[in-house]
């Protein structure tokens, strides 16, 4: 059976995740202590005993998710389920990068240990008397719809193309306030502010994404074993120094779901997995009416019940 890996990103994270994979699985419990030797802080701890706050902090949620993106496709690998084709959204895209052979596990730890911090950091530098910069889903407008009402307007910019009919925007938190009155009066059925503390994949990012350029120099990029699809292209990656290239404009650029999930399709799976925390991608899934579902696939009893 063709099986493809769905790696959620940023905004999954909910405390407690991950735990019962970790006390079901040696290699999961050895991937945890292998996250908190690179990221210098006990991950068990913070996951199982931390606050929803804890987790929403950038420089934790970014490798914390992927530890637990690892750990379901580690378990799956028990159950005998390998992917034959694979993407993740945002942050999910370094997990899926992973699956496909581009880099090692002790890599992708290390980056997006780095990357939390660089975000993080670059999204503290927007902070200001009015609030912290963020991101807002709107819901029920097209992408053409939300640019329409967008207009010239400053600090705000379309970061992800979730669904048919929902966009995420990244701004400062004025921006977003601005533009929210905006999307109302253009038909919007509902605009939700994220769980996250920055304005990813806009330009708005550009400072992180020149630290993290000088911070990979020295990573190895091998080629893809399996087809991924890229955030910044919606496309199958070629080769090593694609993806590297990819990595770096993700942070600046739009994700386009829409066209990774179409990509997917066109592997002709027979199931799709939403490999890590929640139900995000599984509910963005549903909205492309392919007739295929997508079933999660982060919980020790989602991963015994896959048929």
């Amino acid at each position: 059976m063709k099986t493809s890996y769905l790696f959620p990103g940023q905004g999954a994270q909910y405390p407690g995740m991950g735990k019962d994979l970790y006390e079901s699985s040696d290699e999961v419990r050895l991937l945890f202590h292998e996250a908190s030797d690179i990221g210098n802080r006990d991950f068990a701890k913070l996951l199982f005993e931390g606050s929803e706050d804890d987790l929403k902090a950038t420089d934790n949620t970014q490798i914390a998710i992927t530890l637990v993106n690892l750990a379901s496709s580690q378990v799956l690998r028990e159950h005998g389920i390998d992917p034959h084709s694979c993407a993740g959204f945002s942050l999910g895209e370094f997990s899926a990068l992973h699956q496909a052979g581009i880099l090692s596990r002790h890599d992708v730890l290390t980056l997006v240990n780095k990357r939390g911090e660089l975000m993080e950091k670059a999204s503290r530098r927007l902070d200001s008397p009015d609030g912290s910069p963020g991101m807002m889903a709107v819901l029920g407008l097209d992408i053409d719809e939300v640019s329409a009402a967008l207009g010239d307007t400053e600090s705000v910019f379309i970061a992800n193309h979730s669904s048919p009919n929902q966009v995420v925007l990244s701004g400062t938190d004025k921006g977003l306030s601005i533009v929210e009155s905006l999307l109302d009066e253009a038909g919007a059925l509902k605009i939700v502010r994220l769980k996250v503390s920055g304005p990813f994949h806009s330009p708005l990012m550009d400072e992180a994404r020149v630290g993290f350029s000088e911070f990979i120099s020295g990573i190895r990029f091998s080629d893809p074993v399996i087809p991924v699809f890229a955030n910044v292209t919606g496309q199958s990656l070629e080769n090593g120094d694609e993806a590297r290239k990819y990595c770096l404009e993700q942070f600046v650029s739009p994700v386009r779901w829409v066209a990774c999930e179409q990509g997917i399709m066109d592997t002709s799976p027979d199931r799709v997995l939403e490999t890590g925390p929640g139900k995000v991608l599984t509910g963005l899934w549903k909205t492309l009416r392919n007739g295929l579902r997508c079933k999660p696939a982060g919980t020790l009893d989602s991963i015994d019940n896959i048929e």
